[in-house]
């Protein structure tokens, strides 16, 4: 069968991979319909990824149908179509005994640790996936991507009335505000992306969206009547944007780095003490912020299917990667049709 396979940094290619084989007591073997990309396999492309080795077939946001079921499986019927939780926890450390599934010390993740989903056919445990009657495979691929926002929106405790600032207006950082103005929160955005501020005042709670000027807090405090967001959530993955963010936070209020940057971030500690700040890693999801998700887009409150800007198939994902990370590219949200 067909794979992508990113075989050293900057090198994608379309190859042979073997088959799946049948699905034994508990798996599920699924046929790849949808394979989002996103920043963690762009990262690998470019070889800025931690905790990864070459070569490796890449790909964790998926829209599936279930071909065969091995023996023991409830809740899952062949022609299901789903969306795929890929986050492969033990179940037995310390981590995954307090219910911190999504940091499990044993953590395995589709398309990082282990071969993901761009290729034809995936053999996955049954009980990862989330099944949908109502969903587009569009909508399923992106299911990972949204559980991603609820879980950091849930992990930040975001109270009804305060005012959250969202650095960064990607999939991310969509997903955080559709959370947060579910939450009950005033949403302000901060983003250089002209297509993406313009994406983002679609949705629903979002009182500004403002350029990335050398200094906001003047423009933030003039918006807040002199004050500052109590929550503030990074959601760029870029490290000066991350440690500017530490200037954005409001007496006793919250910082929640939801992207994700491989190198040391530094603030000033007397700042930092003085405002009382809560300082909050947000990593991946658990499995009921994916059943969340989907019972939100299958009831039309949320569609981040509307934020996909590219497509290909899987032949050509190999031209795609390179101008996909272009400055200027343009891309949203990439998905890859299989």
């Amino acid at each position: 069968m067909r794979a992508a396979i990113c075989q050293e940094p900057g090198q994608l290619v379309l190859a042979e991979a073997p088959e799946p084989g049948d699905p034994g007591p508990g798996q599920a073997l699924v046929r790849v319909r949808r394979c989002g990309v996103c920043g963690t396999d762009l990262h690998a492309y470019r070889g800025r990824q931690p905790f990864f080795e070459y070569p490796r077939i890449l790909g964790h946001e998926l829209g599936v149908e279930v071909e065969a079921l091995g023996a023991g499986v409830e809740g899952v019927n062949e022609g299901d179509r789903c969306a795929v939780e890929p986050y492969l926890f033990c179940g037995a450390c310390s981590a995954c005994a307090r219910g911190f599934t999504n940091c499990c010390e044993n953590l395995r993740l589709l398309g990082v640790h282990i071969d993901g989903g761009m290729q034809e056919r995936l053999l996955v445990p049954a009980d990862k996936l989330h099944p949908s009657t109502a969903l587009s495979l569009d909508q399923l691929a992106l299911v990972e991507t949204l559980a991603i926002g609820s879980h950091a929106v849930g992990r930040a405790q975001v109270r009804e009335g305060e005012t959250a600032l969202v650095v960064g207006a990607g999939p991310i950082g969509l997903a955080v505000m559709a959370f947060a103005a579910r939450a009950g929160a005033r949403l302000l955005v901060l983003e250089l992306d002209d297509r993406r501020r313009a994406c983002a005042r679609t949705l629903p709670g979002v009182e500004a969206c403002l350029e990335c000027p050398d200094d906001p807090e003047p423009r933030l405090r003039q918006l807040l009547d002199g004050d500052l967001p109590t929550v503030v959530f990074d959601a760029t993955g870029n490290p000066d944007a991350m440690e500017a963010a530490f200037g954005y936070v409001a007496q006793g209020g919250r910082l929640v780095l939801v992207g994700f940057q491989p190198r040391d971030l530094t603030f000033a500690n007397p700042e930092f003490h003085r405002r009382e700040m809560a300082l909050l890693a947000t990593r991946n999801a658990r499995p009921r912020d994916l059943r969340q998700c989907v019972d939100l887009m299958e009831s039309g409150r949320v569609d981040p299917a509307t934020w996909i800007t590219h497509r290909a198939d899987l032949d050509g994902a190999p031209a795609h990667f390179p101008a996909w990370i272009e400055p200027g590219a343009g891309v949203l949200k990439a998905v890859l049709e299989i």
